[in-house]
């Protein structure tokens, strides 16, 4: 399957940088990498507010067959998704002042073998929240977005090389 309404251009300092037109392209994106990804990962997502966090694990979400409606966390701090057997957590930490709050609330447990976590605003949480596998930076443009994508672990070095082998075919 060849992906051609995002253009690839690469950065020493990233794994690769995406300009993504709009937001269909966003969903689109987040499409395609619905397939590659495995339990256990943490993906963190990094942006100003409205750069499309939420709606890059709305096509993540699509792409692995979920239908029903995928809302921003920031009032719930969480939000889940179970499909099949797998569950993902969808965190927006944007309202925490202190990194304590992320003990209290007892998120820690999330985080395990069993589950996809994806986190917002993770840099409110300190360095409480375990190593990202992969990490997606969007910057907004004058028009459209650049999507940067940086592994953390081999897993999500495994993900990112399985997604690009793909894109090619």
């Amino acid at each position: 399957m060849m992906l051609s309404n995002f253009t690839y251009s690469d950065s020493n300092h990233r794994d690769g940088v995406y300009y993504l037109v709009d937001e269909a392209a966003m969903l689109d994106f987040g499409n395609s990498f619905a397939s590659f990804l495995q339990t256990g990962l943490i993906i963190t997502l990094i942006g100003n507010l409205g750069a499309g966090k939420t709606t890059l694990v709305r096509g993540i979400l699509h792409g692995l067959g979920y239908q029903g409606i995928v809302k921003s966390p920031t009032y719930n701090l969480v939000e889940i998704y179970k499909i099949s057997r797998l569950y993902l957590y969808h965190f927006d930490f944007y309202r925490f002042n202190d990194s304590r709050e992320w003990e209290e609330a007892g998120f820690r447990e999330y985080f395990n073998s069993t589950s996809i976590c994806f986190v917002e605003w993770p840099e409110k949480i300190g360095n409480l929240l375990p190593n990202a596998d992969l990490q997606f930076s969007i910057e907004i443009l004058e028009t459209g977005r650049n999507i940067a994508i940086q592994t953390g672990t081999d897993a999500g070095k495994q993900c990112l090389e399985h997604w690009r082998n793909q894109k090619k075919t």
